[in-house]
């Protein structure tokens, strides 16, 4: 990255976290590379390892274009990373979290952070992985869905149900926080895990704008042409421990990173375990670093005494500093 991190050596009861994909929107971190040069170098450097001005499409859009799987998943990617050297640049060295996580295409900017992969490797991956799950959404379209008021133990039952009774696939993608799971499957077997779980008491049912069915197996053509992207990545060991979607556990060597990287693409987002495995270890605050405050959204709702800082523009960087640096 063109701004070499920098962290404290004492650990602090902190995470840091990246947000994924639909967190975007026009206009995200052109503010930080504004009043950042560290963030401005960012996009520099993005743009020629693209060789496509992603930049542009951040501040300008337009948001279709933005909003397109393969331009998302970079554009989040730099953002975050802008972020996280607008912080550094500010602090002058950033605090040591006690972890690092990314919800879906955000664990690639939480591997970036803790110094796994490096920022052009990180890029280089994500807009691959944009670009093979859109290709794989298009062969085989699918649907997702997010359920409300329902344990996942129930979710998880009805679409192992609907999926048996189709012979097709449903299961759980995000087990986001209590009350909030996202499903993903082939049309049939969501619609009828859809009318199953109105049945059993959900308080709604809401289909999300999208035509690609991720972490479910349907994301397997995906996964299997990624896997040699990854593997051919250099992986360095964490700075401190990055907490696995897949696992909600910490990944503390590179085997691991990049078991879970495989496994992320068909494999269920298990947010909910996560962030208690983080709070479990200590956690007093959760630092969301990029555009929007999902993630902090959601850790209201798993550890509501815990104090939460979003950090996607120039006046909460200097909040940032003011109280952590």
């Amino acid at each position: 990255m063109s701004l070499p991190l920098a962290y404290g050596e004492e650990s602090r009861p902190l995470i840091f976290l990246f947000p994924g994909q639909g967190s975007q929107h026009v206009g995200m971190a052109k503010e930080l590379a504004e009043a950042y040069s560290s963030a401005r170098a960012v996009f520099t450097e993005a743009d020629e390892v693209l060789g496509a001005a992603i930049s542009r499409i951040c501040f300008e859009g337009p948001e279709d274009l933005l909003t397109d799987t393969i331009n998302a998943q970079p554009a989040l990617f730099a953002a975050s990373m802008a972020a996280l050297c607008a912080m550094q640049e500010e602090t002058g060295c950033l605090p040591r979290p006690a972890y690092f996580a990314g919800h879906s295409m955000g664990e690639y900017s939480a591997l970036a952070a803790a110094g796994c992969i490096g920022f052009a490797d990180g890029l280089r991956l994500v807009r691959e992985r944009g670009r093979l799950m859109k290709e794989a959404g298009a062969k085989q379209p699918g649907r997702m869905v997010a359920v409300i008021g329902l344990e996942e133990n129930v979710v998880a039952g009805i679409c192992a149900e609907a999926a048996a009774a189709s012979a097709g696939v449903a299961q759980v993608a995000n087990d986001n926080c209590p009350g909030q799971i996202v499903i993903s499957g082939d049309e049939d077997s969501i619609a009828t895990a859809i009318t199953e779980l109105e049945g059993a008491g959900a308080r709604r049912v809401v289909p999300l704008a999208v035509s690609i069915a991720a972490h479910c197996p349907l994301m397997g053509p995906a996964a299997s042409r990624l896997s040699a992207r990854i593997e051919a990545t250099k992986v360095r060991e964490p700075l401190a421990p990055v907490i696995g979607n897949t696992s909600g556990l910490p990944l503390d060597s590179a085997a691991a990173i990049r078991e879970e990287l495989n496994a992320q693409l068909t494999g269920s987002v298990r947010w909910t375990s996560s962030m208690q495995h983080a709070v479990e270890g200590g956690v007093e605050t959760a630092v969301e670093i990029g555009p929007g405050s999902v993630l902090t959204g959601l850790m209201r709702r798993i550890h509501r005494r815990g104090h939460r800082v979003n950090v996607s523009n120039a006046d909460e960087v200097r909040r940032f500093a003011g109280e952590f640096g």
